[in-house]
């Protein structure tokens, strides 16, 4: 009995880094999948990704951490979005195409998923690079909004959803307004500050989340420079999330991370963060 937990610890942790292979995957595919399938693919991404985020709060926190993240990240996202869509606040006034799959409050469910599935790899980009409440906050929300400089962009040449007012916008990025971003600050703010509050601080930086943060980085820089045929939001986006993905890279090296970035340390009685 004494070895029970440290057992079924040990299965959340290969489940998470098999959801985090998963979601690599998937993105992996998606610029080689013909674009009458894109969207499906879309989908799979945000749904194996925001899985493999609450896997690593789940085993980290128990049940309570994965639940805390999908209420507060994904319920948090929900309503800033169904706000969003009715008043143009905080975001700008913006309109989704139907394209995403079933809605609640006329937001794709696949939406409040995308904004779980980041914010818990950007919380812990936080709280490795800052440690007062405030710092945590502020470098969080900033790793979370910093996204957004690849996921509008993309989204929008999409058709998955449009702006009402697209301008004024970043050098580079046309088409998507600076309301949305600070937006996408003010969300991740309050994400964040609540996810900070509510989940215990961690050692040192979880391997799945750091892998997943970084493999987002990279990934998008790449993508949307080589398939997408955006080199406006890959210079951008590069610079702008780098800000936060290189130092924090560097962090999660020097505190060991950088070997654990495979799922081999796991051990029978116990598992590495």
């Amino acid at each position: 009995m004494l070895r029970t937990a440290p057992l079924v610890r040990g299965r959340v942790h290969a489940l998470t880094w098999t959801l985090v292979a998963g979601a690599v995957l998937v993105q992996i595919a998606y610029p080689l999948t013909p674009e009458a399938l894109r969207t499906q693919v879309t989908v799979l991404s945000v749904v194996v990704f925001a899985a493999a985020s609450l896997c690593d709060a789940t085993r980290l926190h128990g049940a309570r951490g994965g639940l805390l993240l999908l209420v507060v990240a994904g319920g948090g996202g929900l309503v800033a979005e169904a706000v969003g869509l009715r008043t143009g606040v905080p975001f700008g006034a913006y309109a989704y195409t139907g394209t995403l799959g079933p809605e609640l409050l006329d937001v794709p469910l696949v939406v409040p998923l995308a904004w779980t599935m980041m914010a818990w790899p950007a919380l812990v980009v936080g709280r490795t690079l800052a440690r007062s409440r405030a710092g945590v906050v502020a470098v969080g929300a900033a790793a979370l909004a910093a996204w957004d400089v690849f996921l509008d962009p993309q989204m929008v040449d999409a058709g998955h959803w449009r702006w009402l007012d697209p301008g004024p916008g970043l050098p580079l990025v046309p088409g998507i307004p600076l309301t949305n971003y600070a937006g996408w600050l003010l969300v991740s703010a309050l994400v964040v500050a609540a996810l900070h509050a509510t989940l215990p601080a961690h050692d040192r930086p979880p391997a799945p989340a750091t892998a997943l943060y970084l493999w987002v980085y990279g990934s998008s820089v790449l993508a949307h420079l080589a398939f997408f045929g955006l080199p406006g939001s890959a210079l951008v986006g590069g610079v702008l999330m780098g800000a936060v993905a290189i130092p924090f890279a560097r962090a999660a090296r020097r505190a060991g991370v950088g070997a654990g970035l495979l799922p081999a340390g796991t051990r029978a009685s116990g598992v590495r963060p």
